[in-house]
């Protein structure tokens, strides 16, 4: 799966396959009473996430879009019989929804640290810290797109958004040692394919 902030952002059809996902999980479920019972379930969830997002001062207007990812993120890692194992006290379902939301809660924390005016707004039209920085992260991302295999480039993608080895771990259903090894490999490969091209020009 891509990154999740392609399943939301706001846009319609992201929340559409959201809603498309959840229907089908929760129609599986057999049986009326045990419907409504998922039905509360996710009711509550979604409570729960909206006191989150309060209490971190997300956008309120954000609010909608992380608890869906928030539910995606369940709907990947927790059987639908067990979310109401998610508000539990303890137990593997509850660190599971608690490892969503902080997840989805320093996504959006970031990207809101990262957030800067249009250049075009800005009165001194010389070349910004932030354009430079574009500009040698475009370069990067041409060069891993040469020698990088997908995973590869999604790792060094990440650190460069600031996510942490144990965040990328989680993010990949891996360990935070196999993300550790792969991203040396890979900024290894960079160096050496960036120091060729040097050489040869």
């Amino acid at each position: 799966m891509d990154k999740p902030s392609s399943l939301i952002g706001g846009s319609r059809p992201g929340r559409m396959m959201v809603a498309v996902v959840l229907g089908t999980a929760l129609s599986a479920l057999s049986g009326s009473a045990e419907a409504s019972a998922a039905v509360r379930t996710v009711q509550d969830l979604s409570r729960y996430c909206t006191a989150c997002w309060r209490n971190a001062r997300l956008p309120a207007d954000r609010w909608d879009d992380c608890t869906q990812e928030v539910l995606v993120r369940l709907l990947e890692r927790v059987p639908t019989g067990a979310w109401d194992r998610s508000l539990a006290a303890e137990g593997e379902e509850r660190r599971e929804f608690l490892r969503a939301i902080d997840a989805v809660k320093k996504r959006v924390q970031r990207s809101r640290k990262l957030a800067h005016y249009a250049e075009d707004s800005v009165a001194d039209v010389r070349p910004t810290h932030e354009s430079v920085r574009r500009e040698v992260r475009e370069h990067l991302d041409a060069a891993a797109g040469e020698v990088l295999g997908e995973r590869q480039q999604r790792i060094l993608r990440l650190t460069m958004e600031g996510w942490s080895v144990p965040e990328i771990a989680d993010e990949l259903g891996t360990t935070a040692d196999r993300v550790s090894d792969e991203k040396y490999k890979a900024v290894r490969k960079l160096r050496a394919h960036l120091a060729g091209r040097d050489e040869a020009a």
